[in-house]
């Protein structure tokens, strides 16, 4: 079994069959073995942290709801977001999924200083009039562009979105379009599972 960790680009795909000309994660300076996959997904307009492995069993365990892994995003919203909207994310907001109104698990969630990030390209659009402040959001869940959704509930729209963690893997110095291969052990164990027989 392989496991790699990414910094995923912001405007890469993550798949690696080619999609028009946008870029995919066959774009990325890695001969990657052939039956190597994401495992979950982040949107083409998120960046950050993405495991790729050939190791169905830990699909399984990563994904399935029941096992409610932590990922945690670094995310810049629209304006000087305060205490009450950091509240409103931690007790759960109300968003669409499949067009249906879904209330979000709890979160944790905390006002932070803008963290150090690769710049992103192109850069967020600048304001001078209009403030932005980041945030610290921990979920247990992954609907479909959910952070962006339960950011817009409490009227902060989602600028920048990063995946920093998943459980007890971090990003911590990688730099956009860096892989990192870790064997199994170190990687379920920073996942907090039970190592792989």
């Amino acid at each position: 079994m392989r496991y790699f960790i990414i910094y995923k680009p912001y405007g890469m795909i993550c798949q690696f069959s080619k999609e028009g000309d946008k870029a995919t994660l066959a774009d990325l300076a890695f001969d990657f073995p052939k039956d190597v996959y994401p495992l979950g997904r982040l949107d083409t307009d998120s960046e950050g942290l993405l495991i790729l492995t050939n190791d169905k069993k830990l699909n399984h365990k990563l994904l399935n709801p029941n096992f409610a892994h932590e990922r945690t995003y670094y995310v810049q919203v629209d304006g000087q977001i305060h205490k009450e909207a950091i509240k409103q994310l931690e007790e759960g907001v109300v968003i669409r999924v499949n067009k249906k109104d879904y209330f979000t698990s709890p979160a944790k969630a905390q006002i932070i200083d803008e963290p150090t990030l690769p710049p992103r390209n192109p850069p967020v659009r600048y304001r001078a009039t209009i403030p932005t402040s980041w945030i610290s959001l921990t979920l247990t869940e992954g609907k479909n562009r959910q952070v962006r959704h339960m950011t817009a509930a409490v009227k902060f729209p989602t600028l920048r979105l990063v995946r920093y963690a998943i459980e007890g893997i971090e990003l911590e110095e990688m730099q956009s379009e860096d892989i990192l291969e870790l064997s199994g052990t170190e990687l379920y164990t920073k996942l907090g599972m039970k190592v792989r027989e």
